[in-house]
């Protein structure tokens, strides 16, 4: 406690030194929070989009779904609504669907085209999946719960098939017992999000039509799960498990591996970001300690003198590059959350890069930075070991002062 007592007194008996590497510190952190803050708000708009086209965040399906040969197995699962029931209070919950997917092909003139088939309860998508915005509609209507014999489908596959809206195609699914059934049926809607690939590979009727026309009765084959954070999904899975042993629970990074690759290395590469511009503060402090080594030589004797061991100098000097770096991790995080959250009322406007690659399409025209308490506090924790660090050496250069001659060095 004496060691804590002196190093936070010699800690501000030169104010002007230590305010300056504060700020200079602070600053290094609010721009790490502020950096994390825009990168969170572009993955919440960019994979957040693409998470709930390609799947949703959790997905809820039969047992041995995962192991099943077939890509787009149909395994009923019941009527879903106890999964339902299991999630819909759990935090992070922000929309459950039920869903009735089988594989199948679609076929014209222009010849035959793999698709998975969805069946869907659209006005419960239209409040969260992408696809059912009025904004991507750009012919026809959007798809209804009583519609029988119709589809909704994207530019891509109309495209590939050369059709429009009022066209009639043929369509083959796969039913619950493992035969194909084929209807003839009309094209009701056309959306374009801008993914052509991604809207080649599927089509949407109504749940109704899909148990109907594949055998269900009331069953479905999965339940689908959007969160209000993507990446935050163990705890909700947790959760799931322990209330659902039945079913098989699983994830986006299972469903879309190469996007978790991509977020996995974004990641690593934002901690080696981080590290350097932290690294860049650390010489300025390891300067900063060394100096004052040399200015309190007078000082250093002195506690020698009075009965105070080398070790314990050494610590001494420590405790203030410790301190420093907590000061400066503190100034940061204030800084940085009182600049998010300002940015984050307005959003930052990317409308200029909607149109240069295909996925920029899915984060719409802002984005919106928001605060990571936890990865702050792993920055925070990142700097005060790095103050520890850059204040070592300045430490045991202190404890190697011999009382008498530190104390007659002019």
């Amino acid at each position: 406690m004496l060691l804590l007592k002196l190093a936070w007194r010699n800690l501000w008996r030169n104010r002007r030194r230590t305010l300056l590497v504060v700020l200079a510190m602070g600053m290094m952190m609010s721009f790490l929070v502020m950096y994390d803050g825009m990168i969170f708000g572009f993955e919440s708009a960019v994979y957040g989009n693409a998470i709930k086209l390609s799947g949703g965040n959790i997905q809820i399906r039969a047992n041995g779904y995962e192991d099943s040969y077939s890509a787009n197995p149909m395994l009923p699962m019941g009527d879903g609504l106890d999964a339902v029931n299991a999630a819909k209070n759990l935090p992070n919950v922000e929309a459950l669907l039920r869903h009735a997917n089988t594989g199948g092909l679609v076929s014209n003139h222009e010849g035959v085209f793999p698709v998975s088939i969805y069946g869907i309860e659209p006005e419960i998508e239209e409040n969260v999946n992408p696809i059912f915005q009025e904004e991507f509609l750009i012919d026809g209507r959007m798809l209804q719960s009583d519609d029988e014999d119709v589809v909704f489908i994207g530019k891509g596959l109309a495209d590939a098939m050369e059709v429009g809206v009022g066209d009639r195609i043929s369509m083959s699914g796969k039913s619950a017992h493992e035969e194909m059934r084929k209807r003839t049926m009309t094209i009701i809607g056309i959306y374009d999000v801008n993914l052509a690939s991604l809207e080649r590979q599927g089509l949407y009727i109504s749940l109704s039509e899909a148990q109907h026309l594949y055998d269900l009765g009331d069953n479905i084959t999965e339940v689908i799960l959007y969160t209000e954070v993507t990446g935050k999904e163990e705890s909700t899975v947790e959760a799931l498990n322990a209330t659902l042993p039945d079913y098989e629970i699983t994830t986006w990074h299972t469903a879309i591996p190469e996007l978790s690759s991509t977020v996995e290395m974004k990641n690593a590469i934002m901690t080696g970001f981080s590290i350097v511009i932290l690294g860049i503060a650390s010489i300025g402090l390891f300067n900063i300690l060394l100096m004052a080594i040399y200015e309190r030589t007078q000082e250093i004797g002195l506690l020698g003198a009075i009965g105070l061991k080398p070790r314990q100098i050494s610590s001494l000097f420590l405790l203030e590059g410790i301190m420093i770096g907590l000061v400066g991790a503190v100034v940061g995080v204030i800084m940085g959350y009182i600049i998010t959250s300002i940015i984050g009322i307005f959003g930052i406007n990317y409308g200029f890069a909607v149109d240069m690659v295909d996925y920029m399409a899915l984060m719409g025209t802002h984005i919106y930075p928001a605060f990571d308490l936890n990865l702050t506090l792993q920055r925070a924790g990142l700097l005060a070991v790095i103050s520890a660090l850059a204040a070592l050496y300045p430490a045991i250069e202190a404890s190697r002062r011999e009382p008498a001659d530190a104390l007659h060095h002019v």
